[in-house]
């Protein structure tokens, strides 16, 4: 079986296609691993999480240490304490606690996260690189107006080589729209978003870079454990 290339188009601000880049998808996986790019999106949004919800237990809330009544002879239920879960203003049985709701990914995951997420975006040719981003005058009608050149209008995603707060500035108005460097780039965040709009060739490549970088190789065994004299 040959070799599978996608084409990616290179826009001017005007929205006019420059060139075309042959990308081969083996330099991304050759695969979209969605187990992997699943779990990577699940590891995000459960670091997103506080874990500081607390609900007091009947020891925690404050009411008198007494018996709110006798025991006998008063025709109600027997009742020991307020601070029963059963009360209104009791306390909470089995309730919430804080809790560390992190989950980890080690490096070579998350790139392979990324790497199956960037192919799946090509594929459906939802990532457009723009040459170089120039714009006449710092205002979000003109980030505005050249993104929609591109056809682009919502959930979008920008990735710069650097961070730029004068792009950012004039983007964080426009509806749906996120703006990162291509060393925070992430899985989630990839497919989050409808398109991706690399601005500049420079950060396309970066991400290129990072994906193709060598996993580290697993430390060789012991010799004498191997059959060695």
């Amino acid at each position: 079986m040959g070799r599978l290339m996608i084409n990616v188009s290179v826009f001017n601000t005007a929205g006019q296609v420059l060139e075309q880049v042959q990308l081969d998808e083996s330099v991304l996986g050759g695969q979209v691993r969605r187990v992997l790019v699943r779990q990577a999106v699940l590891a995000h949004e459960a670091n997103q999480r506080a874990g500081t919800a607390k609900t007091k237990t009947r020891g925690e809330v404050s009411h008198p240490d007494r018996k709110p009544w006798p025991q006998k002879h008063t025709g109600r239920a027997r009742a020991g304490t307020p601070n029963s879960p059963i009360w209104v203003g009791g306390g909470v049985a089995h309730g919430p606690v804080p809790r560390d709701y992190t989950q980890k990914l080690n490096k070579k995951m998350r790139r392979r996260a990324v790497q199956s997420a960037l192919l799946a975006k090509l594929r459906e040719g939802r990532v457009k690189i723009v040459d170089s981003l120039q714009l006449p005058r710092p205002k979000t009608k003109e980030v505005a107006r050249i993104l929609k050149g591109l056809g682009v209008e919502r959930r979008f995603l920008l990735v710069l080589s650097q961070h730029d707060e004068l792009l950012w500035r004039c983007t964080r108005n426009i509806p749906g729209a996120a703006v990162m460097t291509a060393r925070e780039l992430n899985a989630y965040e990839m497919l989050k978003a409808r398109d991706l709009v690399f601005i500049t060739r420079a950060a396309f490549d970066e991400v290129l870079k990072e994906a193709q970088k060598p996993s580290t190789p697993e430390p060789a065994g012991n010799p004498a454990e191997a059959g060695g004299a």
